[in-house]
């Protein structure tokens, strides 16, 4: 049973009964938990001055820093919600991100400042800080309040293109992490936690970020995974226990490690999600590094982590093990109609405290992903008699790039734009660097003439970089089905 209703009451009580201890590690110091404490209070302080309030919205551009996290806790005291975001994704994303939150304050990391010229003439306040996180005086706007319950607002692309917001709560957040601490090998308060993924996505700061700062594992923070020789020395100078990893990070991990730069004898854990992870690459590191790999599973919805191996003993390589505590589970056929064995492969729905209630402001939207409480995954799995799901597909044709996730039909709205091009469709295509890569294929207008080259040029000032299709083939025509959809499986298929 849950005794927390809140993450900064949780957080607050955990700085305050170990003051002295290591809190966070940032640019080559720990931050004792006093000093995030008295951070947290300044920047509490600062924002009130502000005029945030509850329901107040702060989005927030910075790469992993304590500036989000100072910000965050801060503005949870005042029962505001943050927004952490992407800030190299593309001007057009970033401006309908933007407008689809509607913050009472934004507040960009140094490094950011290109973000205030794409949001230049629009009526948000901008506020520049210190990645360390001293926020100047600034005076932020009135604008429509949401939910004080809801802590964050992840945004992540809907399948249409269009900019989603997913509402996650303080008790989302605070089952969800304590459902991770509980049940999964490793997590023992005192260990060492690193935090290099993305925290303006949920994986990264549920459970890199959340979760150690409520439990007491103290969090290395580094901006970003590369460069890779950075982020080996942290590991080693630090002593980082568990390292919470996408897959594509391990093989130049086990590359610096087994061409002998450096040893990392602490190192005993990495938990992996947002993509498959290679069973013979999870085989080299544990003989070639003696660390133990848990793959697991989660969707922002679910704030996020859905199920992962619980243990050494009783993983099931292959899997993403069993749901964690607390979830209902249910395989639907894909129409969502009618309930299939477990057992058999179809669409998984889940309902429990961990799963946010709908997307933000946006009713046809939640209408079509949640009902009667119960969400639905978009993933074709199979479940075994032990409860351990194997992912088969992605019912939604997700294309997982380096861990982050890319709509197809963002892209082909994108393409479909350009004037030389009557159609386009995109599907992920493998890639030994990245997990995969955006393949595109187009029907070239009647009488037009345009080049690869073009059509990558024009996406990239349009797209996140890891949305750009690597590929492009020309065709005279998409596969299509009777209801005159595109088939990308055939597309996927012709490789």
């Amino acid at each position: 049973m849950e005794r927390w209703n809140r993450l900064d009451d949780a957080i607050i009580e955990r700085l305050s009964e170990n003051p002295a201890e290591p809190a966070l590690w940032w640019n080559d110091e720990w931050w004792s938990g006093e000093r995030l404490k008295n951070e947290v209070l300044k920047c509490q302080e600062t924002l009130s001055g502000a005029g945030i309030a509850p329901g107040s919205r702060i989005a927030v551009f910075a790469p992993n820093s304590p500036l989000l996290w100072i910000t965050a806790i801060a503005a949870w005291r005042l029962g505001a919600t943050v927004s952490p975001l992407n800030g190299r994704g593309g001007p057009e994303i970033i401006l309908n991100i933007v407008r689809r939150i509607d913050p009472s304050l934004v507040v960009l990391g140094k490094g950011m400042e290109s973000v205030a010229g794409i949001l230049e003439n629009q009526d948000f306040p901008i506020v520049v800080s210190s990645l360390d996180g001293d926020l100047p005086m600034v005076r932020a706007r009135v604008s429509e309040p949401s939910e004080k319950e809801i802590a964050v607002l992840f945004a992540t692309s809907g399948t249409t293109g269009e900019p989603k917001g997913v509402p996650v709560t303080h008790l989302n957040l605070l089952d969800n992490s304590r459902r991770v601490h509980e049940t999964i090998e490793g997590f023992e308060t005192g260990r060492v936690i690193m935090n290099v993924l993305p925290n303006f996505h949920s994986f990264g700061f549920t459970v890199c970020g959340v979760l150690p700062l409520r439990f007491g594992l103290p969090m290395v923070l580094l901006p970003s995974f590369i460069p890779l020789g950075n982020t080996v020395e942290t590991l080693r100078k630090t002593s980082v226990s568990i390292m919470i990893a996408v897959p594509t990070m391990l093989p130049f991990l086990l590359g610096a490690v087994t061409r002998g730069e450096v040893k990392l004898p602490d190192l005993d854990y990495i938990l992996t999600g947002g993509g498959k992870l290679d069973g013979s690459l999870e085989k080299r590191i544990r003989e070639e590094m003696g660390v133990i790999c848990f793959e697991g599973y989660g969707l922002t919805e679910c704030s996020p982590v859905v199920s992962c191996n619980p243990s050494e003993k009783t993983r099931k390589l292959g899997t993403v093990g069993p749901p964690l505590p607390g979830y209902d589970v249910k395989v639907m056929d894909i129409d969502g109609e009618t309930q299939l064995p477990l057992s058999e492969e179809g669409v998984l729905w889940l309902r429990g405290p961990s799963v946010v209630s709908g997307y933000f402001r946006a009713p046809a939207l939640t209408d079509e992903r949640f009902s009667h409480g119960w969400f639905n995954t978009g993933d074709i799995v199979r479940i075994d008699e032990d409860g351990y799901i194997s992912i088969l597909d992605r019912a939604t044709d997700l294309v997982i790039v380096g861990g982050f996730n890319v709509y197809p039909q963002e892209v082909e709205t994108v393409l479909n734009s350009h004037p030389s091009v009557s159609m386009a469709a995109a599907v992920g295509m493998p890639s030994s660097i990245s997990g995969e890569v955006v393949r595109a294929f187009v029907v070239v207008e009647e009488g037009a003439v345009v080049s690869r080259n073009e059509l990558i040029q024009f996406a990239k000032e349009r797209l996140a970089h890891f949305k750009v299709p690597r590929k492009i083939d020309f065709v005279d025509a998409l596969p299509m089905s009777g209801a005159g959809k595109v088939l990308r499986r055939e597309l996927k298929s012709n490789r």
